[in-house]
């Protein structure tokens, strides 16, 4: 039987943030937490899989805006952007967890179903 754990959920989508301090994490930390969790806890898996699908999606898409700054400096106000959704959706969507909500995370592709 799984437990209910919105404090755990909680604090996977925050575990994102760890980039912000560490400059990396942001992909490893939510998903020990969700391989580890997703058998034990009520919804980890739904929520670990958008998280991973989100950092996974984030790698991308930095990448997409590296060839973009030769472009009229697309690809900077592409990380600008990106950056901004970074940080912004871990936080929201730490807040939809904390009330039973299971969260969507934009520009993100589907590699973990």
């Amino acid at each position: 039987m799984k437990r209910e754990d919105n404090q755990l959920l909680v604090i996977t989508h925050l575990s994102q943030l760890i980039t912000l301090v560490t400059g990396f994490g942001g992909l490893l930390l939510p998903l020990v937490l969700w391989l580890t969790q997703k058998e034990k806890v009520y919804q980890m898996d739904a929520h670990g899989k958008n998280i991973i699908n989100f950092q996974l999606s984030l790698i991308v898409n930095f990448l997409i805006c590296i060839p973009l700054i030769l472009l009229f400096g697309l690809g900077l106000l592409g990380f600008v952007i990106l950056g901004i959704i970074s940080i912004i959706f871990p936080i929201i969507n730490a807040i939809k967890a904390s009330n039973g909500e299971v969260p969507t995370y934009p520009f993100t592709f589907n590699f973990v179903n």
